[in-house]
């Protein structure tokens, strides 16, 4: 199944979900007790094996924290830690000093879920208002490293009809004062990537959104 989508539908398309990262991002500076950054996604339509190389370069020295969308939509929200921003999260919110355990403990996971579980419900809300989509987020998970693949398979083998093509969009919350980039994936199916383009090619999204 081939995609076609226009420079404006893709405009509109980033502007949506800038709008619901926004929201996103003001969850996460009240966690991160900080003002954040925000970079404009980048958008792109990339192969199932080119995602899998993509996370698994992240994998090596972030922790990915996954959260699924579901409804309406399928899709996949990833976040990525850097050891750097555990650390300060750690710090923030947890009162650990330095220095830090080698090794991801019980209460900086279960940090680390509940940050990934109120910026995606932030994102996932934001994104069902604007598309009014029976939308949600579910808990979020810390997959076995070496196990993302199969952890994506309901984005790459749920639709067999449907090429494996994933939209992706990577941005970046970031620190204001470090510089600390935390990365976020999301990805959407073919299928579901196709219902966002019929619903922003409807009459009443152009005029409600004008």
């Amino acid at each position: 199944m081939e995609l076609r989508i226009s420079e404006l539908e893709k405009d509109i398309i980033k502007e949506i979900l800038n709008i619901g990262l926004a929201r996103a991002a003001d969850s996460f500076a009240s966690i991160s007790r900080d003002r954040v950054l925000l970079k404009v996604p980048n958008m792109e339509l990339i192969s199932a094996k080119e995602v899998i190389d993509t996370l698994e370069q992240f994998e090596q020295n972030h922790e990915i924290i996954q959260s699924d969308i579901k409804g309406d939509f399928n899709g996949t929200t990833l976040m990525n830690f850097s050891r750097l921003h555990i650390q300060k999260l750690s710090e923030v919110c947890l009162n650990m000093k330095p220095p830090f355990p080698e090794e991801l403990n019980d209460m900086q996971e279960s940090l680390l879920l509940e940050i990934s579980n109120i910026i995606t419900g932030a994102f996932v809300t934001q994104l069902a208002n604007i598309l009014k989509a029976n939308i949600y987020g579910s808990p979020p998970v810390h997959p076995e490293k070496g196990n993302l693949g199969s952890s994506l398979n309901h984005i790459f083998d749920s639709h067999p009809f449907f090429q494996p093509i994933i939209f992706t969009v990577i941005t970046h919350f970031t620190n204001f004062e470090e510089m600390v980039e935390l990365p976020l994936f999301l990805f959407f199916d073919t299928e579901t990537f196709t219902k966002i383009l019929e619903i922003i090619r409807s009459y009443n999204f152009y005029e409600l959104n004008n």
